[in-house]
C-alpha cells in the first residue's frame, strides 16, 4: 500500500530526538528507542531501532512479518544470527563499527552482543515495523498443544517455560537468585494486567 504525505499540511514534522522515544528498557546499559511514523509523521517507508547492549544480552528470537532489518554497528560489536528458512541452517554474521547485517523480511533472527557498550542501529523498511518474539510463541501457545504437537510431556513442558511470564525483548531474563545477575535491575516493561505498550502489541512494535 502506498502512503502519501501531504506536505503542506502543518502537522508535518521533519525532526524527533529518538532518546526521548524508549521502546524498552532492561537497565540503563541496555534499552532500546523506537523511531516510526507515531514519532515522525514525515516518515514514508523507513523507521528504526535504537539499541544499546552489554556483553552478551540478547535481543531475543523473533520475526519482523512485515518488514526487512538492517543491523548496522555503530559501536562495540554483534553476532547477527538469523535462520535461513531454504536451507534450514542458522546463519551468523559478527559486526563491528561501519559493518552491516541484513535480515530479510520473515526470517527467524537475533542478535547477541560481543562486549559492553554495543550500540546498533536496526533499520526497516516499513513506517512502523512488526515483530512476533519467540517468548510470546512459547508462553501464548497452549501447553497441551505443544506438548502434543511434539510428543512431549506436558507438564515437563509446563515447568519449562513457567520463568517466561512476559515478553522478553531483552535477555536472559533476570534471576534474583542468581549472585551473576543480581547487578541487574528488573526490566521495566510494564505489568500491570490489561497494558499494551505505546508501540507494541503481541506481532506488532
Amino acid at each position: 500500500m502506498v502512503k502519501y504525505v501531504d506536505y503542506t499540511d502543518p502537522k508535518i514534522k521533519y525532526s524527533f530526538d529518538v532518546n526521548k522515544s524508549n521502546f524498552f528498557k532492561r537497565d540503563n546499559q541496555n534499552y532500546i528507542n523506537v523511531l516510526g511514523e507515531q514519532q515522525l509523521n514525515s516518515l514514508e517507508n523507513v523507521s528504526l531501532l535504537d539499541i544499546y547492549l552489554s556483553k552478551d544480552i540478547v535481543v531475543e528470537p523473533h520475526v519482523h512479518q512485515n518488514a526487512a532489518e538492517l543491523v548496522y554497528c555503530i559501536s562495540g560489536s554483534a553476532t547477527v544470527s538469523l535462520l535461513n528458512p531454504f536451507t534450514k541452517k542458522i546463519q551468523n554474521y559478527t559486526i563491528t563499527p561501519a559493518q552491516v547485517a541484513n535480515v530479510p523480511q520473515g526470517w527467524w533472527h537475533y542478535e547477541i552482543a560481543n562486549t559492553n557498550n554495543t550500540h546498533l542501529l536496526a533499520i526497516f523498511n516499513a513506517p512502523t515495523p512488526e515483530a512476533i518474539f519467540g517468548s510470546d510463541l512459547l508462553r501464548l501457545t497452549p501447553p497441551d498443544l505443544m506438548a502434543h504437537t511434539y510428543s512431549m510431556d506436558v507438564n515437563k513442558w509446563k515447568s519449562t517455560i513457567s520463568p517466561i511470564n512476559k515478553t522478553t525483548i531483552l535477555g536472559p531474563s533476570i534471576n534474583r537468585n542468581d549472585p551473576r545477575q543480581q547487578h541487574y535491575p528488573t526490566n521495566n516493561y510494564p505489568q500491570q494486567p490489561g497494558y499494551q505498550h505505546p508501540y507494541y502489541v503481541p506481532g506488532h512494535y
